[in-house]
């Protein structure tokens, strides 16, 4: 006599729901939020370089973000709604206060790429942002910092993170010569480290908010505080600088900080954060090759060491996006 089957009441409030961006659409845009990280550089390392003081660049980079995106906030009733549901999460500790710092990752991005994206070179300056972002990634997803919760690290994943920082080291040993540039190395390296956190954190906090919009909003306002804090401090200490440059493309930086922040905290529910540190980093460096290429930095030609990592770090993309099974094993 069969026995009668048990019946679990499932509770729609514990079930995750699914994403609604196809997995390969949410890698193809990753691989684009990439290459506007490439572009972003480009114009804050340039702003600072003009201007002769990184900090101020930042606090433009930022602070216009912050103009563009508080309108938004103003506007859109969603953004005001998600501003209400992170703060009720937040009272009830089902959102912790820490994630509402993404900001100062992306604040010391910004800060790094007008203070040394113009002295190294996009493309140097791009690869030192990777290997940060391949080791944070791993992180992010082994310790389940990200809304997706806690991904299994499969052989192809990790194969592919150690491919991506093998790229790394082989561009790096021919480009970086002398104590100076390693020590200019370090601080894009360690802002590639935090930006593996700021997209596992700007995650969390959009899904609770239901609105990218709020997520990039209290990203953008914690990073601005921080950098305006900093800017100050460094004013008093050295002076201000106030001869701002009339290119009106070089305050541009901010709009594109606001797309690309956007577009990670909704895509890495479905990538994971490390496949999408991986895919932005294809995108950022075949990207950076290409304006070293048709538009390089003054001092600062493009060599074959670049040339050839990006194509290992692209390889390291396909491998860790690819599951790899054994013959004659189908998937349950």
């Amino acid at each position: 006599m069969s026995q009668p089957r048990a019946h679990t009441r499932t509770d729609a409030s514990t079930v995750p729901p699914a994403s609604a961006v196809p997995v390969w659409l949410a890698l193809i845009f990753s691989v684009l939020i990439g290459a506007l990280y490439a572009v972003q550089s480009r114009i804050n390392g340039e702003l600072g370089h003009q201007i002769g003081d990184g900090f101020t660049a930042a606090v433009i980079s930022f602070g216009s973000g912050l103009i563009v995106l508080s309108l938004g906030v103003i506007v859109f009733r969603s953004g005001r709604r998600g501003l209400q549901l992170v703060a009720r999460a937040v009272a009830a500790k089902r959102l912790f206060w820490w994630h509402l710092l993404g900001g100062l990752a992306g604040a010391l991005f910004v800060l790094s790429q007008g203070l040394v994206a113009a002295p190294l070179g996009i493309a140097l300056f791009t690869v030192a942002v990777v290997a940060g972002q391949t080791v944070s990634g791993v992180l992010m997803d082994r310790f389940g910092i990200g809304p997706g919760g806690r991904r299994k690290l499969h052989a192809s994943k990790i194969v592919g993170a150690l491919l991506a920082l093998l790229a790394v080291a082989f561009t790096v040993s021919g480009e970086v010569r002398g104590s100076d540039a390693l020590w200019l190395f370090a601080l894009p390296l360690i802002a590639g480290i935090g930006q593996g956190w700021q997209q596992a954190v700007n995650g969390q906090v959009r899904v609770t908010a239901q609105s990218a919009l709020t997520a990039t909003f209290l990203n953008f306002l914690s990073g601005s505080i921080a950098l305006v804090l900093a800017a100050l401090v460094h004013g008093v200490l050295v002076g201000f600088a106030l001869d701002l440059p009339s290119n009106p493309w070089l305050y541009t930086g901010g709009l594109i900080g606001c797309i690309f922040i956007a577009g990670a905290a909704v895509v890495v529910r479905t990538t994971g954060v490390l496949m999408l540190g991986l895919c932005i980093v294809a995108g950022q460096l075949v990207c950076a090759l290409a304006l070293d290429l048709l538009a390089p930095t003054a001092g600062h030609p493009l060599g074959l060491s670049t040339v050839l990592g990006t194509v290992i770090a692209l390889a390291a993309v396909v491998i860790a996006a690819v599951r790899w099974r054994r013959p004659g094993h189908a998937r349950a």
